[in-house]
């Protein structure tokens, strides 16, 4: 994995913009610390950031291949998955290749078959292709989204980058918000609609869409997305595909030239890849299989079971490792650890997120990256297979609304009036959900349930998972940790999301398919053990600490978030607060009352440390 940024304008000469071209290069560091490299030509200038995990010397970028006359140069992050099966096609062809790299393949894949390369591709990536002979720039992004691309339409030309800080340090790029931004943080986030770069005049390039820019215009186009069809297979028939499927994917991503080990937590998703993983590893000879776990200090003190969190994850990571054969780590952390890198996701993510879950997840990347350089994540699971608390429940099949954010109105109940009138909340979602809805493939004849559990799944599919693998790309990346995403896979995508329940759900079991299809690999208790989702510390001091940065943030009088909260309204959740009460999440299952107070102490942050003008 990488970082890239770029800067393309058919009616500018670059080559004096140089050191813009590198500044924003350096804002992506931590994304590839391994080596930097820079393009130039008069209309395209690109940086690169370089993370080593396969081919060391062929696959240094900017990259660069010529054919007869014509050249083209690609910046690319990512990883493809059948490198190999392209490789064959394209020598087949007639091509030939200068190392072994998915980088080199990617950007032939483009000379031999055009636009339609990506349609070939299984991979997670985000490219920039420049033809200098057509004066042309292509550029993909990943079906589901894993990697991320921004850009901004600058004077006659496009600015883009992995992240938002590449773009906001070109010097024509401002960081300013509008009513829509400050919806987009107040109203969705941590969520993001799909395509919004929040800051005014950036962009997002969609998932399973190119951008094509030439001295003629840009123009985007959709070049993949889910399709509702008729599914005929048995359940017998669906287990062993979706077998075959999870093991054929988990394969393919285990590829690496540097040391390479999974996430596990103890939970199904985890278990499934790292078994998986832990069984092709004897097959092949290699030595064990390494597997990490995250857990807070006390937790056993502190921990108390909820509707969403059923158990401590610790003791059946440590019971399926040793059922795997892994070697496996511990990785155990404290609130002071928190309080110390409170704000490191914010940097690393440019966009308030998801509280102390980035938190450590990004301090469980950094640790993890001391011993390796690549890492396998279940993340995804509960949108493909139906895992969700807001697929089963009745509240939130019902409702009219986003199921995993569905007490709007205790949001707005800290926000101020003017901000309210300013952005109309309710509005604004109801909006944006409508939009979403709009886009779901129908099946023709599918009864009331099953279309709607149909709507739940593109939902969560196309806008509750991005927000999950931009934190998950965000964390691991400001580490310079590569996360490989196996349940993201498109083959395994399209197909479940055909699944009909009652076969998602075989035995009556959430995702009992997927239970049912790797029952040779865990042990009959791991697999049914009831859902429990990423760790959030339980530990009282932690809400003591967000609660108190909310407060002082409220008695500075320079606080940039002021005149969009009520402040009255947080002090009294402040005071109700500190008495015991029902985990009630106002986003997704963790973000309850103290992940509030931490994401309002972000979101001043951000609009102090980034400069954010509200326009």
């Amino acid at each position: 994995m990488c970082g890239f940024t770029g800067w393309v304008d058919w009616y500018r000469d670059l080559t004096s913009e140089t050191q813009t071209i590198k500044a924003m290069g350096d804002t992506l560091v931590a994304r590839g610390p391994d080596a930097d490299g820079l393009f130039v030509d008069p209309h395209a200038l690109f940086a690169h950031r370089r993370l080593v995990v396969v081919d060391p010397e062929g696959g240094k970028q900017p990259l660069t291949r010529r054919f007869g006359e014509r050249a083209y140069t690609i910046a690319y992050n990512g990883e493809l998955y059948n490198t190999e099966d392209l490789r064959q096609q394209l020598l087949a062809e007639g091509f030939t290749f200068h190392g072994y790299s998915d980088t080199e393949v990617l950007l032939v894949s483009y000379v031999a078959w055009g636009e339609d390369c990506v349609s070939k591709f299984n991979g997670i990536f985000a490219f920039a292709i420049w033809d200098a002979a057509n004066q042309r720039l292509f550029m993909g992004r990943d079906r589901l989204g894993v990697k991320p691309l921004f850009i901004s339409r600058v004077g006659q030309g496009i600015v883009f980058g992995s992240e938002l800080k590449a773009l906001l340090r070109h010097p024509e790029i401002e960081p300013v918000i509008d009513e829509q931004g400050l919806a987009e943080i107040f109203a969705i986030g941590p969520a993001r609609t799909p395509g919004v770069g929040v800051f005014v005049g950036i962009e997002e390039v969609r998932p399973g869409h190119i951008l094509i820019g030439t001295p003629n215009g840009i123009q985007t186009k959709r070049y993949w997305q889910l399709q509702s069809i008729e599914h005929s297979d048995s359940l017998e028939k669906t287990v062993e595909t979706v077998r075959d499927l999870m093991i054929d994917t988990v394969e393919r991503q285990l590829v690496s030239d540097v040391p390479l080990a999974t996430f596990l937590s103890g939970g199904l998703d985890s278990s499934v890849v790292s078994a998986i993983a832990a069984r092709y590893y004897r097959k092949k000879g290699r030595p064990p299989l390494h597997t990490y776990a995250i857990e807070f200090q006390d937790m056993e003190k502190h921990f108390t079971a909820n509707a969403f969190q059923k158990s401590l994850d610790g003791p059946w990571a440590q019971m399926i490792s040793e059922h795997i054969g892994s070697v496996h780590h511990r990785i155990v952390f404290d609130t002071p650890d928190l309080e110390r890198h409170l704000l490191d996701p914010l940097l690393a993510r440019d966009l308030p997120g998801m509280a102390d879950i980035d938190t450590s997840l990004f301090l469980f990347c950094r640790r993890i990256k001391e011993d390796v350089t690549v890492a396998l994540s279940g993340e995804a699971a509960d949108e493909v297979f139906g895992g969700y608390p807001w697929f089963h429940r009745e509240d939130a099949l019902a409702a009219d609304t986003f199921p995993w954010s569905l007490r709007l109105h205790e949001r707005m109940g800290v926000m101020s009036d003017a901000l309210k009138q300013a952005i109309r909340p309710q509005e604004y979602v109801q909006e944006r959900y409508l939009e979403a809805l709009s886009e779901v493939p129908r099946l023709p004849g599918e009864s009331g349930r099953e279309a709607r559990v149909r709507e739940i799944g593109y939902l969560s599919i196309t806008r509750f998972m991005p927000t999950l693998l931009d934190r998950k790309d965000r964390m691991s990346m400001g580490s310079g940790l590569e996360v490989r995403v196996p349940f993201c896979d498109h083959r395994l995508v399209e197909y479940v999301f055909n699944i009909p329940w009652a076969l998602k759900t075989a035995g009556n079991e959430v995702k009992g398919v997927l239970r049912q299809a790797m029952a040779d690999f865990l042990p009959h208790e791991a697999l049914y053990r009831k859902k429990s989702p990423y760790p959030s510390t339980p530990n009282p001091a932690y809400l003591a600490l967000v609660r108190s940065k909310a407060l002082d943030m409220l008695g500075d009088s320079s606080s940039p978030i002021l005149p969009f909260i009520d402040a009255n309204a947080i002090r009294a959740l402040a005071r109700m607060s500190e008495q015991p009460s029902e985990h009630r999440p106002w986003f997704g299952q963790i973000m309850g009352t103290a992940q509030m107070f931490h994401y309002l102490y972000e979101v001043n942050e951000w609009l102090r440390r980034y400069n954010v003008r509200v326009k």
